[in-house]
């Protein structure tokens, strides 16, 4: 991996992409952008919103210009929704210049954290519809160059796995434990 190269982790809701890419780029000094975040401050509404408002298929529409204009830049640690690599057009453009990492967790795991948060737009069909989604996308996010499981592994345990498979020494070494 170069210095230049982005750093994108996927995958399905609840697997700590957003929580993880903000440690990750903390420890190795690179600038974290979250692909939903992004689109918040475009709109103008929360992710929930637009998703209520106008549907999943203006939400994808924003996400694929969203990951258009982060494919440009260099050497940042992207945080993408769980649908964003769906969409070939921005897997290629994301793997382009990216190492494409997936924070994996079992649908029971993941169906625990997120119904604590509450707020996924996806979230609305029955616990069948999830399941049916999760097993959807696991062959796609199975793509990716490496797979870290965050089933059992805090925030710091999920960063010094990724820091080993992109061969970044030691990892955090506890020097995050205070932030």
């Amino acid at each position: 991996m170069t210095g230049s190269e982005n750093i994108v982790l996927i995958g399905f809701m609840g697997t700590g992409k957003s929580t993880v890419g903000k440690r990750l780029a903390k420890a190795l000094g690179k600038e974290f952008i979250d692909t939903d975040a992004e689109i918040e401050d475009i709109t103008g509404l929360a992710v929930a919103e637009v998703f209520r408002r106008y549907g999943e298929t203006r939400f994808r529409s924003e996400e694929n210009l969203v990951i258009k204009r982060l494919s440009r830049k260099t050497g940042c640690v992207i945080a993408t929704g769980g649908g964003t690599v769906l969409n070939q057009e921005n897997w290629e453009v994301l793997a382009r210049n990216g190492v494409m990492i997936q924070l994996y967790a079992p649908l029971d795991v993941v169906l625990t954290r997120i119904t604590q948060k509450g707020s996924r737009p996806l979230l609305k069909g029955s616990h069948d519809d999830l399941e049916r989604l999760w097993a959807a996308r696991q062959p796609v996010y199975s793509r990716a160059t490496y797979t870290v499981d965050t089933t059992d592994k805090g925030i710091d345990g999920v960063v010094n796995a990724i820091l080993a498979l992109l061969g970044k020494g030691e990892g955090l070494g506890g020097q995050l434990a205070q932030d």
